[in-house]
């Protein structure tokens, strides 16, 4: 049997998240679909501070598809640099560019399989662009949300497929995206990887992690 709160108290840790971090939303900057599939393909393995650096530039000068295919891989690299593992982004945004302009009008898609036809364009990723582009519910599961999620017992899984499935079962549909925010929220501020700062966190009521700690 799983080990995870009564959806009544997923509930609760949810408004008291709401409370916590009434602002709580995406933290990449971006004006469009296009914008923000580019920073969420940048985002991987970068954090959204370092992400919005680079982009700030970037997308001053490119706006669209066709202006990133002028470019070659290693130009291209070179302006994302910063971001890490930048040959093999730059060779996935470039592609995924190419492939919008032959296959979706120079438009980014906004369904979970089409976006997933992209290259370097993984269910996360599909995910954030899903809800924050196109506010269509969806819960895309980072390294954030794995953690903090099987922590307190709104999920109880061992991998990032099953912990968004046990989400979108617990969690209401119409609060998915948000619920998303929240915990990302949460893992950046208080349930932190390493040293969760558990003394500064309203769930403790009910998170299983710190029960769990004390006992030990």
């Amino acid at each position: 049997m799983k080990k995870m709160l009564t959806k009544e108290e997923i509930e609760r840790v949810i408004e008291i998240l709401m409370d916590l971090y009434p602002d709580a939303k995406a933290e990449l900057n971006y004006s469009n679909p296009f914008e923000l599939l580019i920073a969420t393909i940048l985002s991987a393995q970068c954090t959204d501070v370092q992400v919005n650096k680079t982009t700030e530039e970037l997308f001053k000068e490119l706006k669209t598809p066709e202006d990133y295919l002028k470019l070659s891989i290693e130009e291209l690299g070179e302006r994302i640099r910063s971001c890490g593992f930048y040959r093999t982004k730059s060779k996935n945004i470039l592609a995924t560019c190419k492939l919008l302009i032959e296959k979706f009008d120079g438009k980014v898609p906004d369904t979970l399989e089409e976006l997933m036809s992209l290259p370097g364009v993984g269910r996360k990723t599909a995910n954030v662009v899903l809800s924050n582009a196109f506010s269509k519910p969806a819960i895309a599961v980072d390294t954030h949300v794995f953690r903090v999620s099987n922590r307190i017992g709104l999920a109880d899984s061992k991998n990032v497929l099953d912990t968004e499935k046990d989400l979108m079962e617990n969690i209401r549909k119409e609060m998915w995206s948000k619920a998303h925010h929240l915990l990302i929220f949460h893992g950046r501020r208080i349930c932190k990887a390493r040293r969760p700062l558990c003394h500064k966190c309203p769930l403790t009521d009910y998170c299983f992690y710190y029960k769990e700690e004390l006992n030990k």
